[in-house]
């Protein structure tokens, strides 16, 4: 058994990720590798914008964050998957939240996509330039 594959997607976004998804999962089970899926909430709580929000809505965007999560993995590469799948929601910044959790996990390889390319970003988003220059481990970019 190899170390887990970790999978980071955008679920505010839905579908974008779906070919991320089914990448990840063909990869893990080449390496008979678990399947951890993960996405990220933006962390509002202690900025001053963080005033604005209700005392629970860190709360709600986490538990709606979760079930998107869970229906993307679902329709992307089915429910039974889903059920085998570790889900990950992380509060803060996505590129230091997915090195932290491949960290922390021990994964093997993190799977990302790359959003549409813009010369500003250097031909990858900033989340997965960033992943892939400071990650510990292998990093498969997927175009698309």
């Amino acid at each position: 058994m190899s170390r887990p594959v970790l999978c980071a997607i955008d679920v505010s976004h839905k579908g974008q990720d779906a070919e991320v998804l089914r990448v990840a999962k063909k990869l893990a089970d080449l390496d008979g590798a678990s399947l951890d899926v993960m996405t990220v909430v933006p962390d509002f709580g202690e900025s001053l914008v963080g005033g604005f929000f209700e005392k629970d809505h860190h709360e709600k965007a986490v538990a709606e964050a979760r079930q998107l999560l869970s229906d993307e993995v679902t329709a992307a590469i089915g429910a039974d998957v889903d059920a085998m799948v570790r889900h990950v929601v992380a509060t803060g910044k996505a590129y230091e939240e997915i090195l932290h959790v491949a960290r922390e996990t021990g994964c093997g390889l993190i799977v990302i996509g790359a959003h549409k390319p813009d010369f500003k970003d250097y031909l990858l988003g900033p989340n997965a330039a960033r992943v892939v220059r400071h990650s510990d481990c292998s990093v498969h970019v997927v175009r698309p």
